[in-house]
C-alpha cells in the first residue's frame, strides 16, 4: 500500500506539470500552428493562383501567336495575289503594246508596199516611153530619112 500511496503522491506532484503541459499544448496551438497552417494555406493559395495565372498568360500568349501567324499568312497570300495581280497587268499591257507595234508595223509596211508598187508603175510607164522614144530614134538612124515612119510600120 505505500506502494500506492507513493504512486498517489507523485501523481498529485505531477498533475501542475501535466496542467502546465497541456497549457503548453493549447499556448503551441493557439499561438504557433493556426497562424502557421494560417499562413502556409495563404502561400499555397498564392502559389496555385500564380501558377493559375502564368497558365492563363501562357494560353493567352498562345492565342496571341496564332492569331499573329494567321495575320501573317493572309498578309503573305495578299502580297502574293497583289504581286500575281501587278504581273498580269504589266503583261497585259506589255501583249498591248506589242499588238500595238505589231500594227504599226504592218501598217508601214503596207504604206512602203503601196507606195514601192506606185513608184514601179511610174517607172514602168517611164520605161514604156523611153522604150517608145528610143525606137523611134533608133528607126530614124537606122531607115533613111526619106521614108516615113508610117510605112516601115506597114
Amino acid at each position: 500500500m505505500e506502494i500506492l500511496h507513493q504512486l498517489g503522491g507523485l501523481v498529485l506532484g505531477s498533475v501542475p506539470t501535466m496542467l502546465l503541459f497541456i497549457l503548453l499544448v493549447a499556448a503551441y496551438g493557439f499561438l504557433v500552428r493556426r497562424p502557421l497552417e494560417k499562413t502556409l494555406a495563404e502561400r499555397r493559395s498564392r502559389t496555385s493562383g500564380a501558377i493559375e495565372q502564368a497558365r492563363t498568360a501562357i494560353a493567352a500568349a498562345e492565342a496571341e501567336t496564332t492569331l499573329y501567324e494567321e495575320k501573317l499568312r493572309a498578309a503573305r497570300s495578299e502580297i502574293v495575289a497583289a504581286r500575281e495581280r501587278r504581273l498580269q497587268q504589266w503583261q497585259a499591257e506589255r501583249d498591248q503594246a506589242l499588238e500595238s507595234a505589231r500594227a504599226a508595223s504592218l501598217d508601214k509596211v503596207k504604206a512602203a508596199r503601196t507606195e514601192i508598187e506606185a513608184l514601179s508603175l511610174d517607172a514602168r510607164k517611164q520605161i514604156e516611153q523611153a522604150t517608145a522614144q528610143l525606137s523611134e530614134q533608133i528607126m530614124r538612124a537606122v531607115l533613111p530619112s526619106g521614108t516615113g515612119l508610117s510605112e516601115a510600120r506597114q
